[in-house]
């Protein structure tokens, strides 16, 4: 999956970032990031969760980490006195008992593995830290992407969209906590809004190449792309049209580890 995020900050801006920038201040906010916090930003992407946690934090008190090599670069040269890793969730480069809070904002259904990347993320948070997750209600069929899959769906009967990925359904963030060792997690839910111009500023992002969405036009013939095209046109109100979206969040107290 990491092969399908290795693609320019602009152009991951123009497909989620334009969501998330909006999304992170809400998360922020749920995950109680406090000025005297410490945080770890997992799956840091560009820099959206990152930069309201500078904002917040200070460059001095934020950390973040990334499996894709264009991200980390991005990310790098946005924030040149941050500590930004190339790593992924499951093997995060930093101690134990590092960080106060420890973030995912739109990571944990692309984990290759979901438990050992939150057990990873509760390792490096001190006792009494905070883990926080947040996925997007892909199942709920809430997310910004469900015009596009309901079109998909149209045109490719049967193609596996984003419903089943971890997270993407109440409650299973929850879960997911729970059995890495994160009892006891709070759910919650977090909202945008985002005002689309035109069908054009809406589509294009879709052609990048960029996650599941992204691989799936990509793997269409020219006649099959261009009827997802047709009917995503025919499944969106008349521009400019608001898309809001909802994703599904959770948090957790780190417990203290017995010896």
């Amino acid at each position: 999956m990491i092969g399908v995020f290795d693609v320019s900050a602009d152009a991951y801006g123009r497909f989620m970032g334009r969501y998330s920038e909006q999304l992170a201040v809400g998360f922020a906010d749920f995950a109680g990031v406090r000025s005297t916090a410490r945080a770890l930003d997992v799956g840091c992407g560009p820099g959206a969760l990152t930069a309201v946690l500078v904002d917040r934090l200070g460059d001095t008190a934020v950390a973040a980490a990334d499996p894709s090599a264009s991200f980390v670069a991005a990310a790098r040269e946005r924030f040149p006195k941050l500590e930004v890793r190339h790593a992924s969730a499951e093997e995060l480069p930093f101690a134990d008992n590092t960080f106060d809070v420890v973030l995912a904002q739109l990571v944990v259904h692309f984990m290759t593995d979901p438990l050992a990347g939150l057990a990873e993320m509760a390792r490096v948070a001190r006792p009494g830290g905070t883990v926080a997750a947040c996925v997007w209600d892909y199942a709920g069929r809430r997310s910004p992407l469900d015009p596009f899959w309901a079109a998909a769906h149209d045109v490719t009967p049967g193609v596996r969209d984003e419903t089943e990925l971890a997270g993407a359904r109440q409650g299973h963030l929850a879960e997911l906590f729970a059995a890495a060792g994160l009892p006891e997690a709070e759910d919650g839910e977090l909202a945008v809004e985002v005002l689309h111009p035109s069908f054009e500023d809406w589509w294009e992002p879709y052609t990048f190449g960029i996650g599941p969405a992204g691989a799936y036009v990509a793997s269409l013939s020219p006649g099959d792309r261009r009827r997802l095209q047709e009917r995503c046109c025919e499944l969106l109100p008349e521009p400019p049209f608001t898309t809001r979206a909802v994703a599904h969040a959770a948090r957790a107290v780190v417990p203290h580890r017995t010896a």
